[in-house]
């Protein structure tokens, strides 16, 4: 029973490096996670948050969004 027969899949984000160019991988890498969000999971985990300031922090993201909403109706009328 040979590893020709096993598929093993990549997990997670992963740059090839051409040439040797580790700073053009560098940029694609930190791309990449930015897209994914990742480095936001971080910052939002690196200490704990309590559950009431995490009620009013989404409370108030919840009334800026309602907020700019009526400011966009207000102008259409």
């Amino acid at each position: 029973m040979g590893l020709e027969k096993f598929e093993f899949k990549k997990q997670g984000l992963f740059v090839k490096v051409y040439n040797n160019n580790i700073t053009k991988a560098y940029r694609k890498l930190k791309r990449l996670i930015r897209d994914e969000g990742i480095d936001q999971e971080i910052r939002k985990r690196q200490c704990y948050e309590k559950p009431s300031v995490k009620r009013k922090r989404l409370k108030d993201i919840g009334r800026s969004r309602w907020q700019k909403k009526q400011r966009e109706t207000k102008d259409n009328w």
